[in-house]
């Protein structure tokens, strides 16, 4: 500073006038309404400072700090007259650019803060970030903030794929956790690698808008071409735990392969009480049994048999501390990330038919009206009868199969029917929704699709394990026990008439804002229609996310007051601790404040990177498609209609896709926001939510995971180089949010 000053004073008249402009300019800007504390390069960046500037800039600002108009914290200036309201946490970040601040402090900050894409700074999903929010910003929505510095970075390491090769050994790489408008520098550290090669990158410099992050070649994890390798690159983009330490896999082989006779003492002996387990086809990892019969006076006893496996991963053990860095196991198509070692997860903890296992079991008994009379949990030994998959209990329901056990399987329809009445009265929303499944080659390669219907099966399933997971969160609850909760809160008011917005441009009224009742209603009538998928979706995206917490706010999707998760131990972590809990071995608040936000954190970062593959392998059976008949249309259904164009979902792979009204090229088309609709001046044709179109994919970047479509008749004019930039024309091309 010194230096600065001396420097103006050489200057003389000339340089005392640059200063008092430059301070002049300082003042206004730090004192302007919303802005946040800067660091001095920032500040010359905005202010446009020249670096011949530099000097008088710097002492400008120790004028102004040494009189008290500015003021300087923690190396970053702000004006004095504006204190602005500061919050840390961890930073997210959606695909299609935007993010929002998790507060670390829910007490200070109780909701999260949207920060825009162009105020992200550099920050990337996980990173850990201080945010101004803005004063009198944001919306009904919630605050908005910027970030206004990164205290720490969430990876090390990045996963990308070669876009091109530069001199000197170096290439551009795409890297997916930066977004398609960020440019990746990595050296090749003399690795051979080529275009479409997937790598694991060291970061050595992080970049921002106007310079690229620098990397080394970690490794090479193969390429794009090759869907062998889509799961091993998604745990490596995810930073997902693959391998177990060698001593947690000891400690789970010593348990040994079966159950002895010292571990059957002090249980209760369920091994000849008749029990099943139901289950998707491929499962391996079986967490519940269920067992049900009818008395004389119609009153219904369900059991609730869930894997014991606190007795296997005692708390602090090696295979402890594993399954808590996973918090949770990752599902990808023919493949498992497990969170705890095979020997545990597919065999000795997995009740499997047959063979002796230990459970904890809720026993719970309902009167002929489905109400819930009394319950009792316990330690028990289980030996399951049979094994069912969805299809085959569906067969022996619908009498296509024979099965001794089917008596108890219609009881569980009987039991079902009357739990799904009380949770309809109590308000909760279901929406009973098929999905969409892959079917995929052992070697990744996608070779069609086929739907799962949410048939009874599984809604007898869901009911059962949800009564039990309320029943243990109420036991606790009125016990005074600290556990690990299953909380959901209730959507923005904006964000429901949003969604009402929406159901009125399918065609479907609601209140505005609507009650969860009014919601039910219209997924009931919707239900029966091809709408009813894309407005489930579009309620989903209006609500809040479920998390774990310490904290009961009950859970809103639910209309329950009390709700944990309690029914898969070997596959989510927030479970097992709900188990110690429950079985006498307690927590603390601080244990149980860093457990939730973990596994809140790592089931956020498991349903991405889940998401992430299911998208690449839609692609790769696209573009397969593509390659197969180039002029194969494919039938999509409109889903939002904005000015810039409308959004789709290709009906075959509920794949979403985007089409700008530049590539509308039939038509000058014009949009009325009350109706949300596009209509051609011309030829009068509209495009509304639910409209079906025809539309032919015109490209498909595997690297990129975006897809261009044309409607028929324009696809010739589609394939034409465009002079838009890159970056433009993938602002236009479709996005997946996650």
């Amino acid at each position: 500073m010194r230096r600065a000053k001396e420097t103006s004073q050489k200057k003389g008249g000339k340089g005392n006038l640059k200063l008092l402009r430059i301070s002049k300019a300082i003042l206004e800007f730090l004192n302007g309404r919303g802005c946040h504390p800067l660091s001095e390069e920032e500040l010359m960046e905005r202010l446009g400072v020249v670096p011949e500037n530099r000097e008088l800039f710097l002492e400008a600002l120790r004028l102004l700090t040494d009189q008290g108009k500015i003021r300087l914290d923690r190396m970053r200036y702000s004006g004095a007259s504006v204190a602005p309201l500061l919050a840390t946490g961890i930073l997210h970040v959606n695909r299609r650019g935007f993010g929002f601040l998790e507060p670390s402090d829910k007490h200070a900050h109780p909701q999260d803060i949207f920060i825009p894409k162009s105020s992200l700074l550099s920050g990337v999903e996980g990173d850990t970030v201080e945010v101004a929010i803005t004063p009198g910003g944001g919306s009904p929505k919630g605050p908005e903030g910027r970030v206004v510095a990164i205290l720490k970075r969430g990876q090390s390491q990045l996963a990308g794929t070669v876009i091109r090769l530069l001199p000197g050994d170096k290439a551009i790489a795409y890297a997916p956790l930066l977004g398609p408008e960020a440019r990746v520098l990595v050296d090749l550290a003399d690795q051979e690698v080529t275009p479409g090669s997937r790598l694991v990158m060291t970061i050595d410099e992080w970049g921002s808008s106007e310079r690229e992050t620098l990397c080394t070649l970690a490794s090479i994890v193969g390429h794009i071409d090759d869907p062998s390798c889509d799961i091993e690159a998604a745990c490596a983009e995810f930073q997902l735990r693959t391998l177990f330490p060698s001593k947690a896999v000891e400690e789970a082989e010593s348990a040994g392969s079966r159950v002895s006779k010292d571990e059957l003492e002090g249980r209760v002996d369920l091994r000849e009480t008749e029990c099943v387990t139901i289950d998707p086809a491929s499962a391996k990892d079986f967490d519940d049994a269920l067992s049900l019969s009818k008395d004389a006076k119609g009153h219904y006893h369900l059991l609730v048999h869930i894997a014991d496996v606190t007795h296997y991963v005692p708390r602090g053990s090696m295979l402890d501390e594993e399954a808590k860095l996973r918090s949770n196991s990752t599902y990808f198509p023919n493949t498992c990330v497990p969170m705890l070692p095979p020997a545990l997860s597919d065999h000795l903890c997995s009740l499997k038919p047959n063979v002796i296992r230990l459970a904890v079991s809720v026993q719970m008994e309902f009167n002929p009206k489905g109400e819930l009379l009394h319950h009792s949990i316990f330690r028990s030994a289980i030996k399951s009868k049979k094994r069912f998959s969805y299809d085959e209990a569906l067969e022996v329901l619908e009498g296509r199969r024979s099965s001794p056990h089917a008596p108890m399987l219609h009881l569980m329809v009987e039991l079902c029917g009357l739990l799904k009445g009380h949770r309809r009265e109590r308000g909760s929303v279901e929406f009973a929704l098929p999905e969409l499944a892959l079917k995929v080659e052992p070697n990744g390669v996608p070779i069609g699709t086929y739907l799962i219907e949410y048939d009874i099966t599984h809604q007898m399933v869901e009911e059962f394990m949800l009564k039990a997971n309320e029943v243990v969160a109420t036991h606790l609850g009125r016990m005074g026990k600290g556990l690990a909760y299953r909380v959901h809160e209730a959507p923005d008011e904006e964000h429901l008439k949003d969604f009402a917005i929406l159901s009125s441009a399918f065609g479907f009224k609601l209140p505005n804002p609507p009650t969860l009742a009014d919601i039910q209603a219209l997924f009931d009538v919707a239900a029966g229609t091809p709408d009813g998928y894309h407005l489930a979706v579009g309620f989903i995206r209006s609500m809040k996310m479920a998390i774990y917490s310490p904290d009961n706010i009950g859970h809103y999707g639910l209309s329950l007051e009390h709700y944990c998760h309690f029914t898969s131990p070997i596959r989510r972590y927030a479970d097992l601790v709900v188990h110690r809990v429950l079985l006498g071995d307690g927590y603390t608040e601080e244990e149980l404040d860093e457990i939730t936000k973990n596994c809140s954190e790592k089931e956020r970062i498991s349903a991405r990177a889940e998401n992430s593959v299911l998208q690449l392998k839609k692609l790769r059976l696209l573009a397969s498609w593509m390659r197969e008949d180039p002029t194969r249309e494919f039938e999509g259904a409109v889903t939002r209609v904005k000015a810039v164009g409308i959004s789709f979902e290709l009906v075959d792979l509920l794949l979403e896709g985007f089409l700008h009204v530049s590539d509308l090229s039939d038509d000058y088309y014009l949009f009325d926001a009350k109706s949300l609709t596009l209509t051609g001046q011309r030829t009068e044709r509209k495009f509304s939510c639910g409209s079906k179109i025809l539309l032919i994919p015109t490209n498909c970047d595997l690297i990129l995971r975006e897809t261009r479509f044309a409607l028929p008749g324009a696809e010739e004019e589609e394939r034409r180089p465009r002079a838009p930039s890159r970056a433009k024309a993938r602002r236009r091309s479709s996005k997946r949010r996650s």
